[in-house]
Order: structure tokens, then sequence, then C-alpha cells
């Protein structure tokens, strides 16, 4: 009975410090539906106000003490200026954002979900949103990507939580999301050449979680996996992309919108992002 106790609190213990990579849509509002909207309606009138035709975004869904060292957002995606219908049957401007989220039905494997602002924000556990906007030219070039379906070539439907980025065994949110940005870098989707351009040039962020933990959950938690990783734990993260972006002059800003408005420069390993080049 002690073992299976022990079991339990290494079990609990893992998820409060890996699923914070879980990529779920819908779920339970921790706002309400008009602080929810006004928000999104912020991040959106800031985005638009940038000029942003394409950019990266992420949120914060799980409570903000559970996020490990290095990781501020636990879900990123691409939102594309697009014409969308409204349900009356009208067309509108706005951004429709492309996901990565785990199937309802089994959670080691995703499936790419459209969806907008307000369903983005929807089980958000902090009402605080990372914008990355790229420089024009890969903005262009990731709007031409999306138009093509290029997300769905590079998707690989089998999840991990702690997909390792450099290697095709699984993919999250994030490694998706940096798929695609390398996809529409480098113009191919020749999935063998992305991976090796993502070792030559993407750094991943460390993480670190006690192996016990590591152990028990990959026994007993189907979303999460370790046979993709080497002795050094490393995954996407939200940070990382900017920084990518930001060492290789692909970056307009990297910025951070508070539910109070407020804009603080996104940061990766305590090092500023750069807001503007």
């Amino acid at each position: 009975m002690k073992i299976v106790r022990m079991v339990c609190v290494l079990v609990i213990s893992l998820a409060s410090h890996t699923l914070w990579a879980g990529s779920n849509a819908g779920g339970e509002a921790q706002f309400s539906p008009d602080e929810i909207s006004r928000f999104a309606k912020q991040v959106e009138k800031y985005a638009a106000s940038q000029g942003a035709r394409a950019f990266i975004i992420g949120r914060v869904g799980r409570p903000p003490k559970e996020l490990p060292k290095g990781v501020e957002f636990t879900h990123t995606a691409v939102a594309i200026y697009s014409t969308i219908n409204l349900p009356d049957g009208t067309l509108a401007k706005g951004y429709a954002i492309h996901n990565l989220y785990q199937t309802a039905h089994k959670k080691d494997l995703s499936e790419l979900v459209t969806d907008y602002p307000v369903d983005f924000f929807w089980n958000a556990h902090q009402l605080r949103a990372g914008i990355i906007i790229p420089d024009v030219n890969l903005q262009q070039r990731l709007v031409e990507a999306y138009a093509k379906g290029v997300q769905h070539e590079v998707h690989v439907p089998h999840y991990s939580v702690l997909a390792n980025p450099y290697n095709a065994d699984f993919q999250n949110c994030t490694e998706h999301t940096l798929d695609v940005i390398n996809a529409a870098i480098y113009q191919t989707t020749n999935y063998e050449q992305l991976k090796a351009n993502t070792k030559a040039h993407f750094v991943a962020q460390p993480m670190k979680i006690n192996s016990m933990k590591l152990l028990v959950g990959s026994m007993v938690m189907e979303d999460v996996k370790t046979s993709d990783q080497s002795s050094k734990l490393v995954t996407a993260t939200m940070g990382s992309i900017g920084y990518y972006l930001a060492a290789n002059q692909l970056l307009a800003q990297a910025i951070i919108v508070e539910q109070d408005g407020q804009l603080t420069p996104m940061t990766y390993n305590n090092q500023a992002l750069l807001a503007s080049n």
C-alpha cells in the first residue's frame, strides 16, 4: 500500500511539472466570458496595430506556479490575418489561430484545429499572451505556407508533452509551430532536412525533471514519452522560438501582453529578447 501511495505522489508531482505543455481545446473557463472576450480583442488589436499578418501566439494553460523554469507559456500556435465566416453568414477580417491540439480520446495523439482568439484563451489560467511577430518577409512566407496546407505536411500525430524538437519521433504544439516556421524559412517540407536545420540552428530549452518522476510518468501517462530524448532532456518553448528568430535576424517583435495592457519584452534564459530589431 505504501508503494502505491508513493507512485501516486510521484505521478501527481510529475503532472504538475510536465503537463504544462499539454495542448487542449476547450476546457473549463477560468475567467468570465466577458473578461476572456475583452482580452482576446485586446490581443487582436495589438497585433493589428503592429501590422502583423502572421504571428506566433502563446497562452498560459496551467497555473503559473506550476510552470518549470524557462517556460512561460504552455501552448503555442500561429495566428494568420484572415477572412472569417461569422455564425450569421457574414464575413469579417480577423485572426484565425492554427493549433496542434491533443485529441480528446487519446492524449498521445494530436490533430490540427483552427480556432479564434476567444477560443484560444478560453481555458487560460492567466490572461497573458505571448506575441512573437516575425519580420515582414517571414510573415508573408507563413501566410503562403498555411494557404498551401504546409501545416498538414509537417504534422506528426504522435504526441508527447516533452517532444524533442531535434527528431521526428513525437511532436507537441510548439515543435509543430517551429516546424511550420522552418518549412516557411527553408521552403521545404522534407522532414529530414527540416530536422537537420533545426539541429544546426535552433537552441532547444533544457528541462530539469527528476528522473524517477519522469520514469513513472512515462509508464502511466500516455502523453509523456522519453524515448526520443538523449541524456539531456530538451524541448521547444515559446521563448526559444523567439530567441531563434532574433538570433537569425527574423524577428520584428517579441512581447508579452498583460490583462491590464502592460507590455513587457519576452525573455529567454534570463536574457531579454529585443522588443524590436
